[in-house]
């Protein structure tokens, strides 16, 4: 059979439609595309919109953390140095290894205190993290407060330094040391040990003297002015100290006593306080601020104090205090006494005190005082 033919004209006429058709599609699909872009754009839009404001109020709700945790730590530091602690930058991130307490691992200040009747009231050692009670030429004694958590705008009265102070410090590493004259023999010594010795009269900027106390028992330090002298000062890590609650045992103790020739130091528990309330002398250990000295923990440690090669100026041999080796400790902590070992292998090593069964023997958290007692 032969095909008919299909006319020309025909062909041409739906050719044409089938374009109409395709471009009909095309902008259907332009318009489907423009629509989707559309749709696209506002939901980013919006999601945009959500975004920034959630940002905003994540930043509105971090400032206001920030700035209530600012403050409530600024109080902190204003209500537990009286008004002289260094003020902090925001709460701090670590713990300190003198106290058990929070606190950022500031440079080590160790400044020795006069303790004869006249240059009490102390001030600013409340604020010290660690405190130690050190016997001197005549038996009477001298103390020496360590600071690294707070900063008082000025301490004292300052006395001068030992040469058992060096053995002492080097457990905190390479301290700041402030002190008032010693005999030229020790001066040498001292400068040649690896504490940063800041004396008086090598510094006398960050010292001042009080006109209504009499010399020599008036000469203040401003630790602050002190430390800048002394920037490459070790900052606080651990010497031995652990923090817990107390262990089971110990002997319920209302007060404890140590004497030395010419002085006496007692520790009396305060129920109320929950601290040791001190006195020197049988009259209360206190501060300029008005309030009495009164630690959580008290350590009594007992140790050698022989006579050293070292004078003072009438000729009477200074105590060395032997604080490297072992022996044994009474820890007062929580109205109670416990019996501990101490050790200390070398000059470089901190001091750890252990209970009877070998267990660290763990310290209340706060200020502690050392008590060097003799064997």
């Amino acid at each position: 059979m032969t095909a008919r033919s299909v006319p020309a004209d025909r062909t041409t006429r739906t050719t044409r439609t089938t374009a109409r058709t395709a471009d009909r599609t095309t902008r259907t699909t332009r318009t489907t595309r423009r629509t989707a872009d559309r749709t696209t754009r506002g939901t980013e839009r919006a999601a945009g919109r959500v975004t920034r404001r959630g940002a905003r109020l994540l930043a509105l709700v971090a400032a206001g953390a920030l700035t209530l945790g600012a403050a409530a730590e600024a109080g902190s530091q204003s209500r537990g140095s009286g008004g002289n602690g260094r003020p902090a930058a925001g709460p701090p991130s670590q713990v300190s290894p003198f106290t058990g307490l929070p606190a950022d691992p500031g440079r080590v200040l160790a400044v020795k205190f006069d303790n004869s009747r006249k240059a009490r009231p102390h001030q600013g050692l409340d604020n010290a993290d660690l405190v130690y009670v050190e016997k001197v030429e005549g038996g009477m004694s001298r103390l020496m407060g360590v600071y690294a958590s707070r900063l008082p705008s000025s301490v004292g009265p300052v006395r001068s330094a030992r040469e058992s102070d060096v053995e002492l410090l080097r457990q905190f590493g390479n301290p700041a040391l402030a002190y008032s004259g010693v005999r030229s023999s020790l001066t040498k010594f001292l400068d040649r040990s690896p504490v940063h010795v800041r004396p008086h009269e090598k510094v006398p900027e960050a010292y001042f003297r009080k006109p209504d106390r009499p010399a020599p028992h008036n000469l203040f330090v401003e630790p602050e002015a002190l430390l800048r002298t002394a920037p490459e000062a070790s900052r606080a890590a651990d010497i031995g100290f652990r923090f817990g609650p107390a262990p089971q045992g110990g002997v319920p103790t209302d007060s404890r006593t140590v004497r030395y020739t010419a002085a006496s130091h007692t520790f009396s528990w305060s129920p109320s306080l929950r601290r040791w309330r001190v006195s020197f002398d049988g009259a209360p250990a206190m501060q300029t601020n008005g309030r009495q000295m009164a630690p959580r923990t008290v350590v009594i440690q007992h140790v050698a104090m022989e006579p050293s090669t070292y004078r003072d100026v009438n000729g009477a041999a200074t105590p060395y205090i032997k604080t490297v080796g072992e022996g044994t400790a009474t820890v007062l902590r929580d109205g109670r006494a416990y019996e501990t070992r101490w050790s200390r292998p070398h000059a470089d090593s901190g001091t750890t005190f252990t209970l009877p069964d070998g267990r660290p023997m763990p310290f209340a958290e706060g200020q502690v005082w050392v008590v060097y007692a003799d064997r």
